[in-house]
C-alpha cells in the first residue's frame, strides 16, 4: 500500500521519512476471495514445510477492510525492521549451533574412517579443517554475543552494524563448516544417510534470507565510514 496522505506534515521535508513510509502491512485471511494458493516451494529440491515453509500465492482483486492494516498506514517498514534485528540474530545463533553439530559429525567421521593406511584425522589437510572450523565457530560465537549485547543495551537501530556483521559472518561460517563435514563424509555427506545436506541447504539459504550478504556488506561499509569520520571530526 502507498504511503498515507495524512502523514504528519512536520515530516514532509524528510526524504528518509517518506522513503521508509511507503508501505503498509495488512492481514489477509487465506479464505478471502481472490487469494489463490498456487504451490508449495522447495529449497534445494527439498520440502521446506518443516522449516515454516514458503508458498507461491496469487492475489486477484483481493479486498479486505482497512481495519486489517497492522499498526497504521505507512508503518510496514517500521514493523519489518523491528522484527528483522532480533530475527537475524536468532538465525545467527542457530547457525552457530548447526556448525557445532556439523563439526561433531566431521570429527566422528574423521576418527572412524581410514584411507591410505591411517585415520582421516591423521591426514594433515583434514586435521587443519578441524582446527579451522573450531576457530571459525568460536570467532562467530563471540561476534554473536557482541551483537546480542549491543541489541540488548543499545536497541535494534543502534546495533544495526553489529547485526549486519554477524548476519554475514554466521552464514558464511555455517556454510564453510558444513561443507568441510560433507567433504570428509564423501558421497555419504550428500545423501540422506546424514543430515549434512539439509544442514547445508539451511546454511546456504541463510546468505539470502533476511537480506543478502551484499546488502549487509554495503550497510556495514556505510556505517563504518560514518563512525570513522565522526571519530576523526571529534579529534579536531
Amino acid at each position: 500500500m502507498c504511503r498515507s496522505k495524512t502523514l504528519d506534515a512536520n515530516n514532509r521535508n524528510s526524504d528518509a521519512f517518506f522513503r521508509h513510509a511507503d508501505h503498509s502491512m495488512i492481514l489477509v485471511p487465506l479464505h478471502t476471495p481472490g487469494v489463490n494458493l498456487i504451490r508449495p516451494l522447495t529449497v534445494f529440491g527439498q520440502d521446506d514445510a518443516i522449516h515454516g515453509g514458503h508458498f507461491e500465492i496469487q492475489f486477484d482483486n483481493v479486498r479486505v477492510p482497512s481495519s486489517n492494516i497492522i499498526l497504521g498506514e505507512g508503518r510496514g517498514f517500521e514493523i519489518a525492521q523491528g522484527r528483522l534485528g532480533p530475527g537475524r540474530l536468532h538465525h545467527c545463533m542457530r547457525a552457530v549451533g548447526l556448525a557445532e553439530w556439523a563439526l561433531e559429525l566431521l570429527c566422528q567421521r574423521a576418527a572412524n574412517r581410514s584411507t591410505f593406511g591411517k585415520k582421516l584425522y591423521q591426514h594433515e589437510v583434514v586435521a587443519h579443517w578441524i582446527a579451522e572450523c573450531r576457530l571459525s565457530i568460536e570467532q562467530t560465537r563471540l561476534l554473536t554475543l557482541s551483537a546480542a549485547h549491543a541489541l540488548d543495551t543499545l536497541g535494534s537501530r543502534a546495533a544495526r552494524k553489529q547485526i549486519a556483521m554477524i548476519k554475514v559472518a554466521a552464514a558464511r561460517m555455517a556454510c564453510e563448516v558444513t561443507d568441510c563435514a560433507i567433504q570428509v563424509h564423501g558421497g555419504a555427506g550428500v545423501s540422506d544417510d546424514f543430515p549434512l545436506a539439509q544442514m547445508y541447504a539451511y546454511a546456504r539459504t541463510l546468505r539470502i534470507a533476511d537480506g543478502p550478504d551484499e546488502v549487509h556488506l554495503s550497510s556495514i561499509a556505510r556505517l563504518e565510514l560514518r563512525d570513522q569520520l565522526k571519530a576523526a571530526q571529534a579529534k579536531l
